[in-house]
């Protein structure tokens, strides 16, 4: 008999057998579902409740299952990441945008779902402070915040599709809204990988282990 039917035949059960199947497809192609988001809500729900019964069939597909209900969100990242996946400009974006959220962790300046926010005149200050690079222009800068939504790690403050929408009067023109997922996304070592691609020198000699869904990241800034 199929794993799901087995659940869906238990008794309780509020889901259909493709409820899972597009539920478990959801959060791999994915990697994030939040339930702040409206679109992915009732997916979060399935994972959140049958945690247990997912994250053995996603280890089988090399992909670690986390959920968390602090901030309601779950996240599927693969153990063995492919290298070259992403830029380089889109790999250095994201760990500054880590960074920067760390730091608002750190300050306890984030909102009741988990989110740090940054406007575009900090953005950029940091972005070159970080990188030693000009902030991208507004072209590529959407691009990069593009696939900065697509691995579920940030989205534009007033993007009504992704999390709460702010009220109108203080919505500003360029405001990132880093989402808690980050963390998981690209693990505890994102500022290593940082200060590596600004001196080189320092891999020589690592203080830490990078996990394997961790390496393709600090392989690509090198």
């Amino acid at each position: 008999m199929n794993r799901w039917q087995r659940l869906v035949d238990a008794g309780d059960c509020i889901y259909t057998v493709e409820d899972f199947e597009a539920a478990a497809y959801r959060v791999v192609a994915e990697q994030v579902l939040y339930y702040s988001d409206s679109r992915a809500r009732n997916a979060y729900r399935l994972v959140d409740q049958y945690e247990l019964e997912l994250k053995p069939v996603l280890e089988l597909l090399g992909v670690d299952l986390k959920v968390n209900r602090q901030f309601r969100y779950a996240t599927a990242v693969p153990q063995h990441a492919k290298v070259g996946a992403a830029s380089q400009d889109e790999t250095l974006f994201a760990l500054l945008l880590r960074k920067i959220y760390d730091e608002g962790l750190n300050r306890g300046d984030m909102t009741d779902e988990g989110e740090v926010h940054c406007d575009l005149v900090d953005l950029s200050e940091r972005f070159r402070h970080e990188t030693g690079r000009s902030m991208p222009e507004k072209g590529r800068l959407d691009s990069l915040m593009k696939s900065a939504k697509r691995w579920g790690i940030a989205r534009m403050l007033d993007d009504e599709e992704d999390g709460p929408a702010s009220a109108p009067e203080v919505v500003q023109p360029y405001v990132v809204a880093i989402r808690p997922a980050i963390a998981d996304v690209l693990g505890e070592n994102a500022l290593v990988k940082l200060a590596i691609w600004r001196d080189p020198a320092a891999a020589a000699a690592p203080t830490t282990t990078l996990a394997p869904s961790e390496e393709a990241a600090v392989k690509e800034v090198r």
